[in-house]
């Protein structure tokens, strides 16, 4: 869908506002590409006591849905130029319900589209609306469709009443993650998360545990290095979440199963699930979910530096700024410390410290030490640890050559250093 200057607008809203016997207020978000709608619905929902947020299209949706749960979302089904076939909405609404089968969807369908809302109905969406539409009708049906979810399961046992994970990632290696999730999620199996550290294993614990039928307890953490800890097992009523059960020796193991509770379910983290005991194994690693390190990922690093910058620019107050070429090919190329969890703080780093509507290449590299560097005899004959600065550097230095047609004056400008200090770095990259 896009922005057309003379496809009608749905009717102003009405000088009563909230429709007769509307429920309380809503939080809404609307995926559509169309500037104009959003700003008529946003007047039309908040003469009616609503929240709407907006999204462009599936990328943003997603990263919106990853951070907070909506009462509904209202469902666009084309964003491309041209495109009319429905399949992106459908594939986005297959996507939301997977990760989250309570959501609430009411999909926006035109005249012709009949077909694309019976389509999307068997998917899983509670309502559809055909453009152009009376608001009244819209907002009877968005607090129909909520209505019908409070009234389907108690809410004290509704696992919707907590928010949802979406993990964020197209690779197909984040697939297979989320496709485990979706499926041992709902049952009460020990599950094992592996992977590197920073790589996003806390986060999938989350979402199994938001998967299940206790998400609306909360899931108690406890880090097993830590003895002081250990009191924590015994308060869990819903998910025990256990760090790092593979850094206990056989003895620790064993004292470890006898204190777990027989009635919650357990979702543990850990470096390696084979140095687990068959015995606790059985216990917590009924199922082992590996993570895998951003690198194998492909374009997911770049779909989770623009969520991390929309998200730190929200939390901050800033503008949400766009990433330049070169730094989106810094991104992609980075071997990043830390994996996502150093890529976030890189990204926030950018957002606080950048100036203007972009995050350039050069924003992501570290700021340089404030101290002064060590003597050679305090480094010894090993010199100083590199920590993959030096590849960080040659790639973020390779993009802006790339940006800038390989213009070393402008590319050094982009970077912030001169022309003779690229020329330097170039030549130590061999570049």
């Amino acid at each position: 869908m896009t922005d057309d200057p003379h496809r009608p607008l749905p009717d102003a809203p009405s000088t009563i506002g909230q429709p007769e016997g509307a429920s309380s207020a809503l939080t809404i978000l609307l995926v559509d590409d169309n500037r104009h709608v959003a700003e008529s619905l946003d007047v039309a929902f908040r003469l009616a006591g609503h929240a709407l947020d907006r999204a462009d299209g599936p990328e943003e949706a997603l990263s919106r849905l990853a951070t907070r749960r909506y009462d509904v979302v209202l469902l666009d089904m084309n964003y491309a130029p041209g495109r009319s076939d429905g399949e992106e909405g459908l594939t986005l609404l297959g996507r939301i319900l997977a990760d989250d089968p309570h959501a609430r969807v009411v999909v926006v369908t035109a005249h012709s589209g009949i077909r694309i809302a019976v389509e999307a109905m068997r998917t899983g969406a509670c309502d559809f609306v055909m453009k152009p539409w009376r608001n009244a009708d819209l907002l009877a049906k968005l607090d129909r469709a909520v209505a019908a979810e409070a009234s389907s399961t108690p809410t004290a046992a509704n696992p919707s009443r907590a928010a949802p994970f979406h993990l964020i990632g197209d690779s197909a290696a984040m697939a297979r993650v989320r496709d485990l999730v979706r499926r041992v999620g709902p049952t009460l199996a020990g599950v094992v998360v592996t992977g590197p550290s920073g790589s996003g294993r806390a986060t999938v614990a989350s979402a199994i545990h938001a998967a299940s039928a206790r998400a609306a307890r909360p899931m108690i953490r406890v880090d097993l290095r830590d003895p002081a800890s250990w009191h924590r097992i015994g308060d869990g009523a819903g998910t025990l979440l256990l760090r790092h059960p593979d850094r206990l020796d056989e003895v620790e193991q064993a004292r470890l199963l006898d204190r777990l509770p027989d009635d919650v379910r357990i979702v543990a983290i850990a470096d390696q699930a084979a140095a687990i005991g068959p015995a606790l194994g059985r216990r917590v690693a009924a199922v082992e979910i590996a993570l895998p390190p951003l690198s194998a990922r492909g374009d997911d690093a770049l779909l989770l530096a623009r969520h991390f910058a929309r998200t730190a620019a929200e939390r901050h107050g800033r503008p949400v700024p766009r990433l330049t070429p070169a730094a989106a090919a810094a991104v992609l190329r980075s071997n990043w410390p830390d994996q996502v969890r150093g890529l976030a703080v890189a990204i926030e780093r950018a957002v606080l410290l950048g100036e203007g509507d972009t995050i350039d290449a050069a924003s992501l590299l570290p700021p340089p030490p404030i101290s002064a560097p060590p003597s050679p005899a305090a480094m010894g004959a090993a010199g100083p640890s590199r920590f993959d600065l030096e590849e960080n550097e040659r790639a973020v230095i390779e993009a802006a050559l790339r940006e800038h047609r390989h213009s070393v004056t402008h590319a050094a400008t982009a970077l912030g250093i001169s022309r003779g200090a690229l020329y330097r770095r170039m030549e130590r990259h061999g570049l």
